[in-house]
């Protein structure tokens, strides 16, 4: 199974994580994996997510969550799984 990386980061406030899950959770995406850490005031999440049930394609869900990132204060992007582990590899 294949599944997309999603971060997250901005500066923090309450209720970053509730927006993010509610917004997957429109979309029928499925949380995996989830880490968070809050870095002199700005909070960062790394979620693995499982997009399976989503109806809408991953480059459009990558889109859309870039655009609902904006809306929200946040720089939220989506990667496919491979992609972003081929990234990170030193």
């Amino acid at each position: 199974m294949s599944y997309s990386v999603l971060t997250v980061v901005g500066k923090d406030r309450i209720g970053i994580v509730r927006d993010v899950a509610t917004l997957l959770a429109e979309h029928q995406i499925s949380i995996v994996n989830i880490s968070q850490q809050l870095m002199e005031g700005y909070f960062t999440m790394v979620l693995l997510l499982n997009l399976q049930r989503c109806v809408k394609t991953p480059e459009d869900m990558a889109v859309l969550m870039a655009g609902e990132g904006r809306r929200m204060g946040l720089d939220i992007r989506l990667q496919n799984e491979d992609v972003f582990n081929a990234m990170h590899r030193i």
